[in-house]
């Protein structure tokens, strides 16, 4: 688990398969923005929760989540190239 947190990953402790409690890094980003700001952000990072929980765990609505991680320089949207092809392929319909 330290290794996890040494890397500036967030980390979920667990005790038979249930979780007990999350660890986050200590950053500047936790000072700047907040427990649940950095907690969603790294969480979406980590696909661990989607764009909806993230933006609730962060307490922000979902526009305004997706133009944060946006400008933080996180992809909002993460499809597969058959997803991406798809989506392109009704747009131009």
């Amino acid at each position: 688990m330290s290794r996890e947190v040494e890397q500036g990953r967030v980390s979920v402790v667990t005790q038979h398969s249930s979780p007990l409690f999350i660890t986050v890094p200590f950053s500047e980003e936790l000072l700047r923005e907040g427990v649940h700001v950095t907690l969603a952000v790294k969480l979406l990072q980590e696909g661990t929760v989607s764009l909806g929980k993230a933006a609730k765990l962060a307490k922000m609505v979902v526009a305004e989540f997706s133009e944060y991680v946006s400008l933080l320089g996180l992809s909002v949207v993460d499809l597969t190239e058959d997803e991406l092809d798809e989506e392109l392929a009704f747009l131009s319909s």
